[in-house]
């Protein structure tokens, strides 16, 4: 994987004032199930060139690419929450934006974005005070953690975002290591999503350098969900394969139950056939369509789940043609690498309650 040129990140779509340089805000993106597909966003789609970029606007996603060739998409997780909300509350704190998403009983969903859009917090609260906080992303000093040049950080690549890092070495059978979800026992599933990293992790990570970066990912087993088969062009789940995701879901509950402070990102990805902006859209789409569907069926809660597309960039299959088994969804458990390996600490006993932030 080659490295950009040296570009800052767009900011996360969100309700906050664009910035000066800085990309504008997209719209709401569309439900899961609209009915809508790839094909009725071309014509909506906009094209423009910003400090170099070639930067496409559609409905729910802005799309860069670099003048290298190296492209990536963004969109605002802060609509998958508001699904069931009472409320939602967006204010201004010097340079940051803080989304409180209020849930019917009373549980709030407190996001916090820096002024070009990036995530720096975000926590929940219950209607006693009791805070959880499940992504901590503000720089905590010292090289890395997405600013300066930590040591295998590629400079000037997607915003100083992307890791290099050698390829693991695994100590665990391959199909332990991608574990396919078809043929899985629940007990498997399970495991997959509470195994360790394959490798020791040096440091924190943060969910940018995590999104972007290939080879930092890798250091966490992962599940292929061949369960559900996208059709060309789509990102909608099929009904009669919505019900295949119910072991996953009882997996992702039982982690979740058993450390709140969980993360697990959803991976979109397509087959060959098509233009790139098209498949980077359509996978992102399939992410979140996933975890959407993770939370509205199966109650997983949507703030410990993250989704990002990657397009065709990581085939399962080495082909250009149309390929089932390369228009799949991803799932790995990231809490280690932003944690740096380290275990979460419990949550708060009951009955106490942090400063409120």
């Amino acid at each position: 994987m080659t490295a950009p040129v040296a570009t800052p990140l767009p900011p996360a779509p969100a309700a906050v004032q664009a910035t000066p340089g800085a990309l504008k805000p997209i719209a709401p993106t569309a439900a899961p199930g609209s009915g809508r597909r790839m094909d009725d966003f071309r014509s909506e789609r906009r094209q423009t060139q910003e400090g170099g970029r070639t930067v496409f606007r559609e409905p729910g996603r802005v799309i860069i690419q670099d003048p290298n060739g190296q492209s990536f998409v963004r969109h605002n997780e802060v609509d998958r929450f508001r699904y069931g909300a009472r409320d939602v509350r967006v204010t201004r704190d010097g340079n940051d934006t803080r989304t409180v998403v209020v849930r019917p009983d009373g549980t709030q969903i407190i996001t916090v974005n820096d002024r070009d859009g990036r995530l720096l917090r975000r926590i929940r609260r219950d209607d006693r005070g009791r805070e959880v906080i499940i992504i901590d992303n503000r720089p905590r000093g010292g090289p890395g953690f997405g600013a300066g040049l930590a040591a295998g950080v590629v400079a000037g690549a997607i915003g100083g975002y992307f890791v290099s890092l050698p390829p693991p070495v695994l100590r665990i059978p391959q199909d332990r290591y991608i574990v396919e979800a078809e043929d899985a026992p629940p007990e498997l599933l399970y495991e997959t999503m509470m195994a360790p990293p394959v490798e020791r992790i040096e440091r924190r990570y943060s969910l940018d350098e995590i999104r972007y970066s290939p080879s930092v990912r890798q250091r966490m087993p992962s599940i292929d969900l061949d369960t559900i088969n996208f059709e060309t062009g789509s990102w909608e789940v099929p009904p009669d394969q919505a019900a295949k995701l119910q072991a996953i879901a009882d997996g992702l509950n039982r982690v979740i139950t058993a450390n709140p402070r969980t993360v697990f990102l959803i991976e979109g990805h397509t087959d060959a056939v098509g233009n790139e902006v098209d498949n980077l859209s359509l996978s992102d789409r399939r992410a979140e369509s996933a975890a959407t569907l993770l939370t509205q069926q199966f109650n997983v809660p949507a703030e410990n789940l993250t989704s990002q597309g990657y397009g065709e960039q990581y085939l399962k299959v080495p082909t250009d043609g149309a390929e089932r088994r390369n228009r799949r969804v991803t799932i790995r458990n990231i809490t280690p690498l932003l944690n740096g390996g380290q275990a979460s600490l419990p949550p708060p006993p009951p009955g106490t309650a942090p400063p409120r932030r």
